[in-house]
């Protein structure tokens, strides 16, 4: 055999190898989607999206999006998905980052979820990074995006993620960490725990004072680059000045 034919059949070898590995991605993901959609569909059909929404505004010291303050909303957006209202649910941006980062790493240490995402997650499914659940997630963030207004989705969110110490609520977690409503909270505890939310068993103020800390200038620090806050007025945030 002449060496161009070998090289011809190595050639035609990689590619039937390339196509058939293509294939098989391409139907592991399919099956995937699938099972996802699966996932959606029957939790759904246990608990629809208005009825999810009515038991999170049930819940004993549910705050009202009217009743927090401005500079906790922003510092939520700022630190947990800057795109909100940018994006249908699902952030290809911040998706196609995580994705990157998760391959370079080795690990699942990204999620890209946006506010939307978290809130199906936490109305519907467990907190597990497992692929099948995170298409389902996808779904319901759909679906929320398409049942309830941005305001109503940021106000079930902020009501509904956990802060640490037995807190599911915002107000819980004021009254919990600060003895007052969200509402009195001064620009420095609405940044803190603005922040805790992404960690809580790691930021959490009562445990984990320091870091907690830390985790503010952080959130002060994304305030500045998406959220318009002065440098100046992030200075003084970061001292614990309001």
């Amino acid at each position: 055999m002449t060496a161009n034919k070998k090289k011809h059949k190595a050639l035609k070898i990689a590619r039937n190898i390339f196509l058939i590995f293509f294939a098989v991605c391409v139907a592991a993901a399919g099956a995937i989607t699938l099972r996802g959609y699966y996932m959606y569909t029957s939790a759904l059909e246990q608990l629809p999206v208005r009825r999810a929404a009515g038991e999170v505004r049930a819940k004993e010291g549910f705050t009202p999006l009217s009743e927090l303050p401005d500079t906790y909303l922003d510092a939520v957006i700022a630190a947990e998905d800057h795109r909100f209202y940018e994006h249908g649910g699902v952030d290809y941006i911040a998706i196609g980052r995580a994705v990157y980062n998760d391959i370079r790493t080795m690990s699942f240490a990204e999620g890209g979820s946006t506010i939307t995402q978290q809130l199906a997650k936490n109305l519907y499914f467990t907190q597990e990074k497992e692929l099948t659940r995170k298409v389902a997630e996808v779904f319901m963030a759909w679906n929320l995006e398409h049942s309830f207004s941005k305001e109503e989705i940021l106000e079930l969110y902020v009501n509904s993620i956990y802060y640490g110490s037995g807190c599911y609520s915002i107000g819980d977690a004021s009254r919990t960490y600060f003895h007052k409503e969200p509402s009195d909270m001064t620009d420095y505890e609405c940044t803190m725990l603005a922040g805790v939310p992404n960690a809580p068993s790691v930021y959490d103020p009562s445990v984990n004072p320091d870091l907690a800390s830390q985790r503010q200038r952080q959130v002060v620090g994304l305030m500045v680059k998406y959220a318009g806050l002065s440098q100046d007025k992030a200075e003084l945030l970061t001292c614990g000045v309001n």
